[in-house]
């Protein structure tokens, strides 16, 4: 049996600190970070994957499905890839993650990539938010009966975050408006 820390000692992925990169400040790198939490049906549950631009707290994608998997992972960065290639991409170091598939999808693109690291609390401090914010005023007010509803709930909520949810952190403006005009600026 592995000892407990020996799957990062062995992971071969070079490892940015998220808040040694100077993200989240205007004129800064342009940063995406993926969060995945597990949100409650009425039976059973789904897993919300979710990438964000760090500066602008704009959700780029999101994908839900039964099983937290690479796939699941890897669709929600290649749906964000898209729209853009980030300097720097943030994640946990859950295994999907780390995995092949979702790595080398970032190498490729010239994309370093930051991890979660013991004692780096503040690398996560707007995914937290975003959960939290997502949490309290979607999940927890629903009751969600299916995979259908939890998608169709989770998708009106994430374009109303989006385009219409106002942030004081961001001068009252919304994710979009700061994501839209930034990229004007860039």
């Amino acid at each position: 049996m592995p000892s407990p820390g020996s799957a990062s000692r062995q992971r071969a992925i070079p490892s940015t600190p998220i808040c040694d990169a100077g993200c989240g400040w205007p004129g800064s790198t342009r940063c995406g970070v993926q969060i995945s939490r597990t949100i409650r049906l009425q039976s059973g549950c789904v897993y919300l994957v979710a990438v964000i631009d760090w500066f602008s707290r704009y959700v780029l994608s999101w994908a839900v499905s039964i099983t937290m998997d690479v796939p699941l992972c890897v669709q929600a960065l290649d749906d964000a890839l898209s729209q853009g290639q980030p300097e720097i991409f943030h994640t946990d170091q859950g295994a999907q993650f780390t995995s092949q598939a979702f790595t080398v999808r970032l190498q490729k693109g010239g994309v370093r990539m930051s991890m979660d690291g013991r004692g780096r609390a503040l690398d996560d401090v707007f995914v937290e938010r975003l959960w939290r914010t997502v949490k309290y005023e979607e999940v927890y007010v629903r009751d969600y009966e299916s995979v259908q509803d939890a998608r169709q709930g989770l998708g009106r909520y994430l374009v109303f975050y989006n385009e219409a949810r106002l942030h004081q952190a961001l001068g009252y403006r919304t994710p979009a408006a700061v994501y839209r005009g930034w990229e004007r600026c860039v």
